[in-house]
């Protein structure tokens, strides 16, 4: 009997045995499958960086272009800026100016009958300037607006004011004087002068200059190619500075369309007379067939 009870408590020994250590065996089977996953998790991890990875490190080292969306450049993004500063349109040269200062078109696609505008001596006066300004919008007309540096000196937001309302600055030179009566240097000055006042108000410098008077030589034509400038006086004079025309609009008219022709290069001033004629004239050119050339269209080297 005592043998029996033995036997039977040894059996049971055994298979307490081998029951825990199957338990064991799985136990460590389920460590080793966790540790493996870990693992292989690590290693996709690093061969495949997350989207959102993707897209910070897009964002950082590539431009959209702005009609796909598709990346291209491998830079930053360009972000428009947002300081209220008008950037250089960029507009197709279609016309030149020949020897005469007459605006003439490059080929038969573009009209021969166009008229350009264009006021000096300024900037002096607000309400004088913003109607003007006015009446070209009225005409979807662009006209160089020739300035005195001084003149800018004393008034810079109204060159500033010019500049905002999308009109085109022109160089007049420093002071209203007769450039060919100075040294070659004292007049590249007033050209000089002019270009650095005008680019540190805008941000622009002029490309075209017209010497007061009409007067100059060929030193200071040198100095205006310098520059990158056009060289113009002008084909075609209202006259509204002479003192027949004073508080006469209709005169400024007149005068006008008495030398009227195509490409004419309109000289007019910031005068309350012409302020008064300017909408008559524009829809008197307008009837006869006339357009506007944008100056920024104008080649800036003249042709003979």
């Amino acid at each position: 009997m005592l043998k029996r009870a033995t036997s039977l408590l040894l059996i049971t020994s055994i298979l307490l045995s081998a029951c825990s250590a199957q338990n064991q065996s799985a136990s460590d089977a389920k460590d080793m499958k966790d540790d493996t996953a870990v693992i292989l998790t690590e290693k996709k991890t690093e061969e495949n960086p997350s989207a959102e990875s993707q897209i910070e490190n897009n964002e950082t080292d590539t431009e959209i272009h702005p009609k796909t969306d598709t990346n291209i450049t491998g830079t930053k993004p360009k972000i428009p800026s947002t300081d209220g500063t008008s950037r250089e349109v960029l507009v197709k040269k279609t016309y030149h100016m020949n020897s005469s200062y007459v605006i003439k078109p490059n080929d038969e696609s573009s009209p021969a009958k166009v008229v350009l505008l264009t006021f000096d001596d300024g900037p002096k006066d607000e309400k004088m300037i913003n109607s003007l300004m006015d009446t070209l919008d009225k005409h979807h007309a662009k006209a160089i607006f020739f300035v005195n540096g001084d003149r800018v000196k004393r008034q810079p937001k109204l060159l500033k004011m010019i500049h905002d309302r999308k009109q085109i600055i022109g160089n007049h030179a420093w002071d209203h004087e007769d450039l060919k009566k100075m040294s070659s240097s004292e007049a590249k000055k007033q050209v000089t002068d002019v270009q650095q006042i005008v680019k540190d108000i805008t941000g622009e410098k002029p490309q075209f200059f017209r010497p007061p008077f009409g007067s100059g030589n060929d030193a200071l034509k040198d100095a205006v190619k310098e520059e990158g400038m056009l060289y113009m006086t002008w084909s075609n004079g209202s006259l509204d500075w002479d003192k027949s025309t004073k508080n006469r609009p209709d005169k400024v008219i007149q005068n006008v369309l008495d030398q009227l022709h195509p490409g004419s290069n309109i000289l007019m001033h910031e005068l309350p007379w012409t302020v008064d004629a300017l909408d008559e004239l524009l829809t008197s050119l307008e009837k006869k067939g006339y357009s506007f050339v944008d100056p920024r269209a104008i080649e800036l080297q003249s042709r003979k």
